[in-house]
């Protein structure tokens, strides 16, 4: 792995002057206009030690300047972590459209990725940590159909939907990026290390907060702004009233990005978000395919790979993942529907999933997966 260019001084103590401070932020924070986290985060240095330490900002200030640019540096290191300011060329430009840009991002995983960030390759999913078992199967098929069209996954890695999400873009061999509100050396939520680790090998975790600074209540929605703004759209899968999943679409429109939400019943309550969310003129994601026009309307950047393809489809195998694709999902309804008998039924099924156009659970019900066939010969 490589190193970006070292991130400046200046910006190394603004990072851990926040983070120095984030205890005090924690108490100051909350909904009122100029009390919101990322508002907070707007105010220089000298302005935010004041507004969150009174009487001790002076001292703040004086610590954060005498601060060794070789000790911080050694700090990063030590978490096996890398640091870009926004004086960087790796600096994603998507961030630059915040009034509170981060000053640096720490980050884990191959730093020279940074360098294909492009806000319209890029799709943030985000939903409920309390999601249902609809709203999980839909973000992991997002996430999967999504990276396997080239596109960049952005999540925050938070349980639910966030995880379902960066697995589907895992599954898919595709690029995706973790934004974390806790230092990027910090797995969270814990439960997640393995997922962690993994994004780490195939990907990108990042963060504004230096090295070991553990989350807070205030630190999602902060992150939140980051996965708005580095994405050309956000997608809610599943969310509640009073979700922060919310905030990031909220932050998304306010930069002039595009918003989707997934339909959900009415009346339920993970789906009350979503539905709001349509209703006032998000757009409406059933899968891939709507994420995609609507990148396509607003400019999508070549992606970075293929979608990937399978070998060609004798007739017969062709026909039977047709009618899977058109809801005949389990052996009883393609028996009803397809014409073949139980034997020939059988070994075409399996020949589906061994070629990868198919998957079963363990209720025996079919379901498409990204993998689309060659055209034939």
């Amino acid at each position: 792995m490589s190193a970006p260019s070292e991130a400046c001084t200046d910006c190394l103590r603004r990072a851990w002057l926040i983070g120095e401070l984030a205890g005090h932020i924690e108490k100051a924070v909350d909904n009122r206009a100029g009390a919101r986290a990322h508002e907070l985060l707007a105010l220089a240095d000298d302005q935010l030690a004041e507004a969150m330490a009174g009487t001790r900002a002076g001292e703040l200030l004086e610590s954060a300047a005498r601060r060794s640019p070789q000790r911080l540096r050694e700090e990063i290191a030590g978490a096996r972590a890398w640091a870009c300011c926004r004086h960087d060329g790796l600096y994603p430009g998507a961030l630059r459209a915040l009034g509170d840009p981060p000053a640096v991002l720490f980050g884990r995983g191959d730093p020279e990725l940074l360098a294909g960030f492009a806000a319209e390759r890029m799709v943030t999913i985000v939903g409920s940590r309390r999601a249902s078992a609809y709203g999980r199967e839909i973000a992991t098929k997002l996430g999967l159909q999504i990276a396997s069209a080239g596109l960049d996954v952005v999540s925050g890695m938070a349980i639910g939907i966030d995880s379902c999400a960066h697995r589907g873009a895992l599954e898919a061999g595709g690029l995706t990026v973790a934004v974390l509100g806790c230092g990027v050396d910090v797995p969270y939520p814990p439960r997640h290390t393995r997922l962690y680790e993994e994004i780490v090998k195939r990907g990108l975790v990042i963060a504004e907060l230096p090295p070991g600074t553990t989350a807070r209540r205030w630190t999602f929605p902060a992150r939140n702004r980051i996965m708005a703004a580095l994405s050309r759209m956000t997608v809610v899968v599943e969310a509640r009233e009073r979700s922060g999943s919310l905030i990031t679409a909220e932050m998304a429109h306010d930069l002039d990005r595009e918003v989707g939400a997934v339909p959900g019943r009415v009346g339920s309550s993970p789906a009350a978000g979503t539905n709001a969310l349509l209703r006032d003129g998000a757009s409406v994601i059933r899968g891939a395919e709507d994420v995609l026009d609507s990148m396509v309307g607003v400019g999508l950047v070549p992606p970075r790979a293929r979608v990937p393809r399978g070998p060609a489809l004798e007739p017969e195998l062709a026909g039977v993942l047709s009618l899977v694709e058109e809801g005949s999902t389990s052996a009883d309804a393609l028996a009803r529907v397809s014409g073949l008998g139980p034997g020939p039924l059988a070994a075409a099924l399996v020949q589906l999933e061994l070629e990868g156009f198919l998957r079963s659970d363990a209720a025996g019900r079919y379901e498409r997966t990204a993998l689309a066939a060659s055209e034939p010969a």
